[in-house]
């Protein structure tokens, strides 16, 4: 009798690869001062590669967080359970140094590093990344109150995970987290209505109610609360010094689409003690920093996210066969997949580039300050909005086998979206950047001279340019156009760090698809003449 199970024309499992074994991130991080990193990075992506670590994402996702409020005998505890997995997740990127280490890190390319690591080790899991990247982005937010920094910054960046509430100084290494969002103002944090009222002892009490607080088992938290002289900025510990609870009553967890693995929280504040953290009053202007590295974080996300499903959509197609011959062999598939390529490369090497501007500005380079300050925002707008529809399209190359969550790239489709919302959704960048473009002029010539770095390299290229700058003078309703300003803003930046330090093939495929308009509205229709072989080949992890 035949047999009925036998399988065949199916991929082999896509494991025991080198996640960092990609030319575009490898060439970015030597590009951006960070190559002392290789071996490093390459030893993450070689675990990322193991059948271990996805084991890990799939079992953190599978068996999500669990809210603890009370203990068995009534007494109030707010703690959130974890499933195994995801701690073995986070004592891996903390101890890669993908949380607050850079700040503590004297080596120039030190946070282009980290950046690298995030791409890679995010490849694995996405959800786990939201603590670490909010625990690197607290540091030059609390510096506004060297005190609080002296006692805390040590154990933020330190390279140990140390899971559980304790007192902060008992503990070897603290993780952070923020608390912007309330329910009557979302963005606009301005509406927030709790109150903080200074206290004798020089701390301040909050009361009141956070809407969406991710991570709610970090150990400090930056909160912003009104205060009498208005909008400020605060440390709220999970436990005081002296070993206390601080009141942080945690109303539910949130039911998210995806990043599901990661608990994002209501806490209620009641008479919680608090630290000022910069001025009263000037609270955003103190987190802005902080908000400004999540930005980074979530460009850096997003182009790992769109780097993860273009693997495994190459990877199905090498193996999988149909209509007589290997998917990867058909001519409308490989335009398809070198589409996809195309679209990471850029992504990546933007990524990479606000990086190292963010590196060289915290080391004192003016210019590259000014550069981050428009150019993140940019960026995140950008690059998080290309995010969902590379995944699908990928999910789209494997088929009904994509489908199923098996494959993992149902956990990629939901946690997609996430980017573009967190820190601010579009609308929220496009005015960010018209605000850059109004009150800071040096940051608008800093991209400009970015972008002219790469003037009479590709034709494509310096037409799209002259059509941002007539953008730009248009006297119209400025934040009626914003979307449309900002959008080319991003693709004559990407098109000329691609232009200037990618293969031709790729400078050329992207020139004459996002610039030059020779592209339809969706993927796998480049231009004819492309060499998608390239591409495809460049794409694939050794």
């Amino acid at each position: 009798m035949p047999p009925t199970h036998e399988v065949v024309n199916q991929p082999p499992p896509l494991v025991g690869h080198d996640i960092a074994a990609d030319a575009a991130l490898l060439e970015g991080l030597a590009r951006q001062g960070a190559g002392w990193a290789a071996e490093d990075l390459h030893r993450l992506g070689k675990l990322g590669g193991q059948a271990e670590a996805q084991r890990w994402a799939d079992e953190a996702n599978r068996y999500p967080p669990r809210l603890v409020t009370h203990d068995r005998y009534g007494h109030r505890v707010d703690e959130v359970e974890f499933h195994p997995a995801w701690h073995s997740l986070m004592d891996v990127a903390v101890g890669a140094g993908l949380a607050a280490a850079p700040w503590a890190d004297g080596r120039a390319g030190a946070h282009v590093a980290r950046a690298a690591g995030l791409f890679a080790w995010s490849q694995v899991e996405a959800g786990h990344s939201c603590p670490i990247s909010m625990t690197y982005a607290v540091v030059p937010a609390l510096r506004n109150a060297p005190e609080l920094a002296a006692v805390y910054e040590p154990l933020l960046t330190a390279r140990a995970y140390d899971p559980g509430l304790r007192a902060p100084a008992a503990k070897r290494g603290l993780l952070a987290g923020m608390g912007m969002t309330e329910k009557q103002g979302g963005s606009d944090v301005r509406a927030n209505s709790t109150t903080a009222t200074p206290a004798a002892d020089g701390t301040y009490r909050l009361r009141g109610h956070k809407w969406f607080t991710s991570a709610p088992m970090c150990d400090l938290f930056l909160v912003l609360a009104q205060a009498p002289a208005g909008l400020s900025c605060f440390l709220v510990p999970r436990v005081l010094p002296d070993g206390e609870r601080n009141p942080f009553r945690i109303e539910r967890l949130k039911d998210k689409l995806g990043n599901r693995s990661n608990a994002s929280s209501e806490p209620e504040f009641d008479d919680t003690v608090a630290w000022l953290v910069g001025a009263e009053g000037q609270g955003v202007r103190t987190i802005i920093e902080m908000v400004a590295m999540t930005r980074l974080d979530c460009v850096t996300g997003s182009a790992s996210g769109m780097r993860a499903a273009l693997v495994q959509a190459v990877h199905h197609a090498r193996h999988r066969s149909a209509f007589g011959g290997p998917l990867i062999g058909k001519p409308l598939m490989r335009n398809v997949l070198a589409d996809l390529a195309v679209e990471s490369e850029a992504a990546t090497a933007l990524a990479l580039r606000l990086a190292g501007a963010v590196d060289r500005g915290v080391r004192g380079d003016a210019g590259e300050r000014a550069f981050g300050r428009l150019a993140i925002a940019v960026g995140k707008f950008w690059v998080c909005k290309r995010q969902p529809a590379v995944v699908g399209e990928a999910l789209e190359c494997l088929g009904g086998n994509g489908y199923v969550e098996e494959s993992g790239m149902p956990r990629l489709y939901r946690d997609a979206p996430l980017n573009s919302i967190w820190e601010g959704s579009g609308n929220v960048q496009a005015l960010d950047v018209l605000r850059a473009l109004r009150r800071d002029p040096a940051s608008l010539d800093a991209f400009r001279a970015e972008v002219g770095a790469a003037a009479g390299g590709d034709a494509r290229l310096d037409a799209a340019t002259a059509r941002l700058t007539a953008l730009l003078g248009d006297p119209g309703d400025p934040e009626a156009g914003a979307r449309r300003v900002v959008e080319q803003m991003a693709l004559v930046l990407q098109g000329s760090l691609l232009v200037r330090h990618a293969p031709a093939v790729v400078a050329d495929a992207f020139c004459a698809s996002r610039l030059g308009g020779d592209w339809g509205h969706s993927f796998g229709t480049l231009p004819r003449g492309v060499d998608t072989g390239a591409l495809i080949d460049r794409a694939l992890p050794s």
